[in-house]
């Protein structure tokens, strides 16, 4: 009984997460950046991997720069493979948020492609939308399911449409208003291609 209460208990690392995210959805986008920040040197770059994927998934956010962005989503992405391929270390029970994090696998594809069109590099991110099409069965049939979903068919819709850019010449659309898949208040960019980012 002792454990299964424990298990149930809420996790105090994303709750503190999550209230910064209200933050940001709120317009505090510097303190939010901020706080995120504080929270990942407590962290630790060793920390649990739920907890970084999380906090990084939504610390890209929060970037002006396209590279930190990106930065940012790699980690979120390593961290999720370290949750997820535990069973490939001989594990006999899945680790606690593996579930959660492979629902989130669309979504981290989904803005790494994206990322990678506003660098100019369209290769990368046709990669990582077909990886996010290929994840996408582990999302729900509910609202966000469905605005992750539509929002990889436009990208695709979108890198199919568009030629690539002649080597040295910038691909022109990663600097628009809304063209991140964060969507809503809290996307990167105002958002065009999805639902805000949704935690595990």
């Amino acid at each position: 009984m002792a454990e299964r209460q424990g298990q149930t208990a809420p996790d105090a690392v994303l709750t503190r997460i999550g209230q910064v995210v209200m933050l940001h959805h709120g317009g505090d986008r510097e303190e939010a950046r901020r706080r995120f920040l504080e929270l990942w040197a407590e962290i630790g770059e060793h920390g649990a991997p739920l907890h970084r994927c999380t906090l990084a998934h939504y610390l890209a956010d929060t970037q002006d720069d396209p590279a930190d962005e990106l930065a940012w989503d790699l980690r979120a992405l390593t961290a999720a493979e370290e949750l997820t391929d535990g069973r490939l270390t001989g594990e006999k029970h899945e680790p606690e948020g593996a579930s959660a994090v492979r629902a989130l696998y669309p979504s981290l594809h989904l803005n790494l492609a994206a990322d990678y069109v506003k660098l100019g590099r369209r290769e990368a991110a046709r990669v990582h939308v077909r990886r996010a099409r290929g994840a996408a069965g582990a999302l729900g049939e509910d609202r966000y399911g469905d605005g992750v979903r539509a929002a990889i068919s436009r990208l695709e819709s979108r890198l199919e449409s568009r030629p690539d850019p002649r080597p040295g010449e910038e691909d022109g659309s990663g600097g628009d208003p809304g063209d991140g898949p964060g969507g809503g208040p809290g996307g990167s960019g105002g958002g065009s291609w999805g639902p805000p980012r949704q935690r595990p």
